[in-house]
């Protein structure tokens, strides 16, 4: 009950699904595959940090893989954005109207944002690892 009071309102995740669908479903969805697969690969190494050093340290090197991949697809949507942005522009004429340059602007800088948060989480996680590996 409470999830779908949460999801109903005109609050915090309702904003976070429009900007996801904003940013292109396509393009987002793959960047969250990367923020949960380095969530998970954070998770295993600090479960296993103990007692399977070698999969620990495996799973440190895929949680920053995954989170450079999904700052990749982020600069990919961007550029996607902005091709976009410029396929609008040629379709009217070469006239600029503002609203076609906001529409391009806004899906590459929302991929670009969520790949760069992708990333900055999966950094944080290492980071803590290690301090955690010196301590």
């Amino acid at each position: 009950m409470i999830a779908n009071i949460l999801l109903q309102s005109t609050g915090f995740f309702s904003e976070i699904s429009k900007r996801f669908s904003e940013g292109g479903p396509v393009i987002m969805t793959l960047i969250l595959i990367c923020l949960i697969l380095s969530i998970a690969f954070l998770t295993k190494a600090f479960i296993n940090h103990n007692t399977a050093k070698e999969q620990s340290l495996k799973m440190i090197k895929l949680t920053a893989d995954t989170g450079l991949l999904g700052l990749v697809f982020g600069f990919f949507g961007s550029i996607l954005g902005l091709v976009q942005a410029f396929d609008s522009f040629e379709g009217v004429g070469g006239s600029m109207s503002q609203e076609v340059l906001a529409s391009g602007l806004k899906v590459s800088f929302l991929t670009v944002l969520f790949g760069t948060f992708t990333f900055i989480i999966s950094r944080i996680g290492i980071l803590i690892f290690k301090w955690r590996q010196k301590v």
